[in-house]
């Protein structure tokens, strides 16, 4: 059997806009809400008393302001249990205790929204949530991480103020293997409609069967509710603007109307581009397309304006994975969708601070492991070319979906919301159903998971079928039997994606020639060999587990999370960074010093994770010699101790287990200069050098702010980086001095934050120690643009001032 997948696709992902003339409003609902963290009787009665409670505007994760929760006594780690800390029954979910948490806000009826259709719409609420209204529940989610919307056009109160009450409840400990966060972390919006006429909820499908550079087809499907209409014919006008503004395509199109057709679905256009700019990692073009949906009057019933990006992907065991005809290397993280100090809040600007982190470092592609991110986020990949595997699920057991409701009655529910959010959007290159799912034989049906897997792949090619499915996993089921043959379930998937068993590639490929090869997981520990030992010509690619440290999953207390990534939970790079920078982006001269400081030989699923642990300072004990590696994708690197040379080292560039990474052993410190500087062959002028130095003591503090176009729209952040430095304005490692925040202006604290994951500082709150010298504040905007000074003041010392300003929201 010969797989060869080819898809084309145009996506379309709605933008929020506050008015669409009056056809469709919406309207954010995140500001002004009060919240209580506990369980609370008749909290969603409207006259209830919550004058007392906390104010608070979303995204908001009311778990992350809980207090750390040590490790009973019979938990902790003993010379016979080292690791007994992993086993606490909330290591996993970040020492943070389970719980409820109760919201309240008013909405005040507007007496133009009488005779319309008015909806809540959620973008989730973590981990389980009901809505309220009134004091009537109206609806909510059974699987937090996707969103839903809820019809209350008949439940408003137009004389008095509506009472909206959200209950949010975290579930139990083990509801989840990571830190989840709880509370209405993503956006609340209020959208009214025309009643009888309008565009369903995620009403768009976008395809492109042909694209070449000179001409693209476009068809473009929807979703529409004509309940009362009477016509023969519905009229729907397409505009097609591209990322300048120019109009490249305007059309009024009659679409034939049955009411006694089966479904909502609509053929609206067939449409050809010529030259189109497709959409890429490195040109991510967006074109934008408004559709008006047109009464019988010849009046707007509704409308809905979105970005598209037009762009083919090709799928074949003899290329992996082409885009526009060209070969591309996933070149990924797969991590949690936490913001570190945030929490699970979902700010787009700390989503994006990411994103431009991951790019500089030659990331291309990110894996949503084990869940559906937020619209946001996926608006974001779109805009600055990432490459998505799109993920659903973890396991595919109640306790890990939502805990609430059984996975069998949850699925056909979560797959439609799931694929018609994602499907327009041109960074989705790969649907994935679930992650490590053939490890469970007690799954629905007691196949390893065969019939599931089939059964939800029919729904999910109802709505799409321009993405190949695949299904994350340790490919031999080591539960199931000693032999060498895959699991079951990779047999089934279009992609085999295995999670750090890269080595079985070549000898599955063999076997079963029709395979498709992802490696969806690969660990830190074997970085280097996971890449270079793939044939890069034939793979898809590559996601390495955890690049960002994360709370949740710890190792062991004290410990909050996860630590074995290549940039801490502050998202200052390690020095092992450089060593996947240098993999990831070869074209770019790269030189760095790591100098191992421990090792961690911690083994996690049967997998080794832990690394050494390094640093690229040069303040060390007289007397000492160090083990350190020149992390460089140059062909030779010259180490120099104070203008001395103490050698060069050649890059085994044909041996995957130790390119690019050169080890040094006993090296003598000497106060001064620690210098590495690379060489290509035949170019005796270096082209990359790193140096560290020895620092004096700690002079001032510096501050600088990351975001110069700071937005007063209530929701934008200002990432503020505190360091320590000497009298040379070279940051002074190891110094740990106790900072005190404080802001004046239209501005708040919503985060703080250092490297240090053994901290029990917390991570909201006007206070955080430095950490090796540095240490960050993160402040949200309001709605009123101005000035916003920040105050640091050291433990013992002077205040430091910073003015920052908001500017005003367009």
């Amino acid at each position: 059997m010969n797989r060869r997948i080819t898809l084309s696709l145009i996506s379309l992902s709605l933008i929020a806009l506050n008015t669409f003339a009056e056809s469709r409003r919406i309207e954010n609902l995140n500001f002004g809400w009060r919240f209580s963290y506990g369980d609370i009787d008749n909290a969603a009665s409207p006259s209830f008393n919550d004058n007392g409670w906390q104010n608070v505007n979303l995204p908001h994760d009311f778990q992350i302001s809980q207090p750390w929760v040590a490790p009973a006594d019979d938990e902790k780690a003993d010379k016979n249990n080292p690791v007994a800390n992993v086993s606490s029954r909330l290591s996993s979910r970040g020492f943070k205790e389970m719980g409820t948490g109760w919201y309240r806000r008013q909405l005040i009826a507007d007496s133009s929204w009488i005779g319309r259709r008015v909806l809540l719409d959620f973008g989730g609420i973590m981990i389980n949530g009901d809505v309220y209204l009134n004091g009537h529940l109206v609806g909510g989610t059974d699987y937090g991480y996707l969103g839903f919307e809820i019809d209350v056009t008949k439940l408003l109160n137009y004389d008095k103020p509506n009472v909206i009450a959200v209950r949010a409840d975290t579930g139990k400990p083990e509801n989840s293997r990571w830190y989840t966060g709880g509370g209405l972390y993503r956006n609340v919006n209020l959208v009214v409609t025309d009643r009888d006429m309008y565009f369903m909820r995620h009403p768009l499908y976008i395809t492109t069967p042909h694209v070449e550079p000179d001409k693209a087809s476009v068809k473009i499907s929807a979703e529409i509710a004509a309940l009362k209409y009477k016509g023969k014919e519905l009229k729907v006008k397409t505009r097609i603007t591209d990322a300048d503004g120019n109009l490249i395509y305007e059309r009024s199109s009659d679409i034939p109307f049955n009411r006694r057709q089966k479904t909502n679905e609509y053929l609206i256009d067939s449409i050809s581009i010529d030259n189109p700019r497709l959409w890429d990692c490195d040109s991510p073009h967006l074109y934008t397309a408004r559709l008006e949906l047109l009464a019988a009057d010849g009046s707007v019933a509704d409308e809905v304006e979105e970005s598209f990006g037009i762009r083919k992907i090709e799928y074949s065991p003899e290329y992996g994975l082409k885009l526009n005809g060209k070969k591309v290397l996933l070149k990924g993280i797969a991590n949690h969708h936490t913001l570190g100090p945030l929490g699970a809040a979902a700010y787009p600007r700390a989503i994006e601070k990411r994103i431009q982190m991951l790019k500089e470092y030659g990331f291309n592609h990110i894996r949503t492991s084990h869940n559906p991110y937020s619209e946001e986020f996926m608006d974001l990949c779109d805009r600055y070319g990432i490459l998505v595997v799109d993920e659903l699920y973890d396991k595919w057991l109640k306790q890990y979906a939502g805990g609430r409701k059984d996975w069998m009655e949850q699925w056909p529910h979560d797959i439609p919301e799931w694929v018609k959010r994602d499907r327009n959007h041109p960074s989705v290159v790969m649907w994935s159903l679930g992650n490590e799912l053939q490890l469970l034989w007690n799954l629905p049906y007691a196949d390893w998971g065969v019939t599931p897997y089939k059964m939800q792949k029919v729904l999910l090619d109802r709505f799409d079928t321009t993405r190949p499915v695949t299904v994350a996993m340790h490919p031999r089921g080591r539960h199931i039997s000693t032999d060498s043959l895959p699991a079951p379930l990779v047999m089934e998937t279009d992609i085999a994606s295995y999670n750090y068993r890269y080595m079985y590639f070549p000898g599955d490929s063999r076997r079963f020639p029709w395979m498709m090869f992802y490696q969806s997981e690969a660990n830190t520990s074997g970085m280097g060999p996971n890449f270079y030992e793939m044939d890069l010509d034939k793979v898809i690619g590559l996601a390495y587990w955890g690049m960002i440290d994360y709370l949740g999953e710890s190792h062991g207390w004290p410990a909050k999370g996860w630590t074995q990534g290549v940039f801490d939970i502050s998202l200052e790079p390690k020095p092992i960074a450089w060593f996947l920078r240098s993999i990831f982006k070869p074209d770019e001269p790269i030189v760095h010093i790591g100098i191992i400081d421990s090792d961690d030989n911690t083994v996690w699923n049967d997998v080794k994770v832990g690394t050494a642990r390094m640093s690229d300072h040069w303040n060390r004990q007289l007397g000492t010699k160090l083990n350190l590696y020149t992390y460089t994708n140059a062909d030779e690197v010259e180490l120099r101790l104070n203008g001395r040379s103490l050698g060069r080292k050649r890059n085994e560039i044909d041996n995957p287990k130790k390119r690019n990474h050169i080890l040094w052993n006993d090296i003598p410190y000497a106060s001064g200069h620690l210098e590495a500087l690379a060489y290509r062959d035949g170019v005796k002028t270096p082209i990359a050098r790193h140096r560290i130095e020895t620092t004096g003591k700690v002079s001032r503090l510096n501050v600088k702010a990351d975001n110069d176009a700071w937005t007063a729209d209530g929701m934008d952040l200002q990432y503020v980086r505190i360091e320590a430095v000497d009298s040379k304005s070279r940051c002074v490692p190891g110094s740990d001095t106790p900072l005190t925040f404080k802001i004046e202006g239209p501005a708040e604290i919503v985060g703080v934050i250092n490297g240090d994951m053994t901290s029990h500082e917390m991570m909201t709150g006007n206070s955080r120690s430095l950490y090796d010298g540095k240490a960050s504040v993160i402040l949200r905007s309001t709605l009123t643009p101005g000035i916003v000074t920040l105050s640091v003041t050291p433990e013992n010392g002077k205040p430091v001032t910073y003015k920052m300003s908001t500017n005003q929201s367009r």
